[in-house]
């Protein structure tokens, strides 16, 4: 944890220095957007993991939006230097570091940092999920059972139409939106009990809050109840390390209910 947690904070720092700085916003060809602080933190954490962790591919987000991915294999890394660039670029703190170990497909160990407020979360699957608080580390555990009705989390800036539809047959009457993957995170504690996403995601987005949601007992699948896999290339209908939507929970019973639900949800 406390490798994690130095690299994490090493981007951060670098991340707070443009922040109260101000960047200038360029526009990738996904028209989604990056900054300087992007590929910044992105140096500093490719730099500590190839020393941390020599020989372990790192697919990273500004480097594979240049074309430049690694040979991976069974083991490897996925960062997200500035996940939620959004809200990063509009002055709200709900920004994070990402990074994730995924092992066969599944993430086995993530580490979330929130810059602007000094939180992180980390998860692995054989030691449970922490939270750093007061200077130590607190141990993280879903809520279970949900609340009834569940309390849902949103995505700040991508809501949809599908998203609603879903929690209104779910009987969900609070609504909490929050940006980047502090929706994992926030599951993971135990403040919240279900997170859907119909929208598009990548990997490095979604791997590091799934380690962390996993390993305080939650759950996270694709929208119709399968598992969600990491390391897909050469995909038939999109690109590589694109998810699919997905459905995080606390208590499994959220996941089963909602997948009967889906199939009508999807039409619209």
């Amino acid at each position: 944890m406390e490798c994690l947690r130095g690299m994490c904070e090493a981007a951060g720092r670098v991340i707070l220095d443009l922040y109260e700085a101000g960047v200038e916003v360029e526009r990738k060809s996904d028209e989604s957007p990056v900054t300087e602080a992007d590929r910044r933190a992105e140096a500093v954490l490719l730099e500590a993991l190839a020393t941390a962790y020599p020989g372990v591919p790192v697919v990273a987000e500004e480097a594979a939006a240049a074309g430049r991915i690694p040979e991976i294999g069974d083991r490897f890394f996925l960062v997200d230097p500035l996940d939620g660039t959004r809200e990063f670029v509009s002055g709200r703190g709900e920004f994070t570091v990402n990074v994730a170990l995924v092992e066969h497909g599944v993430p086995v160990l993530g580490a979330v940092y929130a810059p602007a407020t000094g939180g992180m979360f980390v998860g692995a699957t054989d030691a449970g999920a922490f939270e750093l608080a007061g200077g130590g580390w607190k141990r993280c555990q879903v809520r279970m059972p949900a609340h009834e009705p569940p309390v849902a989390l949103a995505s700040r800036s991508h809501a949809d139409a599908q998203t609603e539809e879903l929690l209104g047959a779910l009987g969900v009457r609070e609504r909490v939106s929050v940006g980047s993957s502090l929706k994992f995170c926030l599951l993971a504690r135990g403040e919240a009990d279900f997170y859907p996403r119909f929208g598009r995601t990548m990997e490095w987005d979604t791997a590091a809050g799934h380690a962390v949601l996993t390993a305080a007992g939650g759950v996270v699948t694709g929208i119709e109840g399968t598992p969600l896999r990491y390391g897909k290339r050469n995909q038939a209908h999109d690109t590589d390390f694109a998810n699919p939507g997905f459905l995080a929970a606390g208590d499994p019973a959220l996941i089963r209910g909602a997948s009967t639900q889906v199939e009508g949800v999807k039409a619209l």
